[in-house]
């Protein structure tokens, strides 16, 4: 599913270039701004759907994250897809990962090019933390999934058939 693998592409690199996490590193950063919802007002011969306003969201069980925003605009892009009856489910969890992957490589290909040392790290779709680092034409992909190291070769192809 092409839309999803660019969405999980796009949000990964913003995930790696955005501070994700307060300064303790475990706690998610907020998101900054307001949430809305649409109120609609009942019009002419008894009409539900005349329109509405945004208005201020009732505060949710669990506050919203900078991360999980992200990963919902990832996810809102894929599944629509699956709705319009273009997709099944599975292309969109697999095209989310596709895309995280190609983006991963592209961060890993551009960390070796800089003279000096540069790191970035993100938590995946599959909520493992990935670090991606490099110095002077070699690059490193760490992944730490729940404790566990991961290879990066075995990352790249954990999901393949």
């Amino acid at each position: 599913a092409g839309h999803a693998t660019v969405a999980g592409a796009c949000v990964t690199i913003l995930k790696a270039f955005f501070e994700m996490f307060e300064e303790d590193g475990a706690t998610e950063r907020a998101w900054p701004l307001p949430a809305f919802v649409a109120r609609f007002t009942e019009g002419a011969g008894g009409n539900a759907n005349e329109g509405g306003e945004l208005v201020p969201a009732p505060e949710p069980a669990s506050p919203l994250t900078v991360q999980g925003e992200l990963d919902k605009l990832a996810a809102n892009v894929s599944i629509a897809r699956n709705m319009a009856g273009v997709h099944y489910y599975s292309d969109y969890v697999e095209s989310l990962r596709l895309g995280e992957r190609v983006a991963v490589s592209i961060l890993e290909e551009q960390a070796a090019t800089y003279g000096e040392r540069v790191s970035m790290s993100f938590t995946s779709f599959d909520g493992d933390t990935v670090r991606v680092s490099g110095h002077a034409g070699a690059a490193y992909v760490d992944v730490d999934a729940g404790g566990v190291r991961i290879p990066a070769a075995s990352w790249y192809g954990r999901y393949a058939a």
